[in-house]
């Protein structure tokens, strides 16, 4: 396993880079959510880097990656065009496979739309295309509703909250409904370690600050921050032209299943498999599962 860095204009990414093999079948990327890192792909890394190439960056604004200051840079256009640079950089000249979870694929799906010439694949677990979100948003008072802690993350005073009680609000994110968390106690303290790094809480934060359409949290308040009336919501036309599979925790606290609804309209070549007992973090609930059936997609 190397720790490497990379620049990217004024930003420098940190990633893991592993292979246990001489001759590796191909080079995979994987890109973490919120409020992770490079550590959420362990089980991933290990497994597929016997048979492949794989790589693991620490987004921008996450644990070792730089942490910008300026909101506009966590915009989901500019992250595209690093996150591009960054997959030319580390693939050689070849296509690569790319797996991504939650904020990773919010990055991810754009990414493949518009650079699709760098990737030979792309996977994805529980990361709402931003069509079909964009759709359930302005139609589903449900999606809207499980979307409201957003504006928790994007009030004034959100660093201090996330802080609070050694991140109590971060850790429960990894709670499932009965109120047990998808992390063990040494995961946990991995990821508490990591946001105590100065300047990763605010960073972090900055991703949801510029995110597009944000709804209001009821018809009569606009709220703060990236928020718009559902009625002025324009659904993106982002279309997928590589193999995709999509892995979903049917159990998602923070997306309803809609969201899977008429998504070959947008992915011309689709496998979509569900998990009806997973939620959010099905790789850490089903690590085995996961990396069977990502074998048997690049395969």
């Amino acid at each position: 396993m190397q720790s490497k860095l990379v620049q990217i204009d004024e930003c420098y990414i940190h990633y893991i880079e592993m292979s246990q093999c001489e001759s590796p079948k191909g080079t995979l990327i994987f890109l973490h959510g919120f409020p992770e890192n490079w550590q959420t792909w362990r089980y991933q890394l290990m497994h597929f880097s016997k048979h492949y190439r794989v790589i693991a960056p620490d987004l921008p604004g996450y644990n070792q990656s730089s942490k910008p200051k300026d909101v506009e840079f966590y915009e989901v256009t500019n992250l595209i065009e690093v996150m591009s640079r960054f997959v030319s950089f580390v693939s050689s000249g070849q296509p690569v496979s790319l797996i991504a979870h939650d904020w990773g694929g919010a990055i991810a799906w754009p990414l493949v739309a518009f650079h699709g010439d760098l990737f030979a694949r792309l996977i994805i677990l529980n990361a709402a295309h931003p069509s079909t979100f964009t759709r359930e948003m302005i139609c589903n008072q449900q999606q809207r509703e499980k979307s409201a802690y957003i504006h928790q993350l994007i009030a004034q005073d959100a660093t201090e909250t996330v802080a609070k009680d050694n991140f109590r609000f971060l850790t429960d994110m990894f709670l499932d409904e009965d109120g047990n968390s998808a992390l063990s106690d040494d995961e946990i303290a991995e990821y508490q370690s990591s946001w105590q790094i100065p300047g990763v809480l605010d960073a972090m934060l900055n991703y949801y600050r510029a995110m597009p359409q944000l709804a209001p949290i009821n018809t009569n308040g606009h709220g703060s921050g990236p928020v718009t009336d559902t009625q002025n919501m324009k659904i993106p036309n982002i279309r997928i032209n590589v193999p995709t599979l999509v892995m979903w925790g049917i159990r998602d606290l923070a997306f309803v299943p809609e969201v899977l609804n008429e998504l070959d309209e947008f992915v011309a070549d689709l496998k979509v498999v569900p998990f009806e007992n997973a939620n959010h973090w099905l790789h850490h609930q089903y690590p085995q599962q996961v990396n069977q059936l990502i074998e048997h997609f690049l395969d």
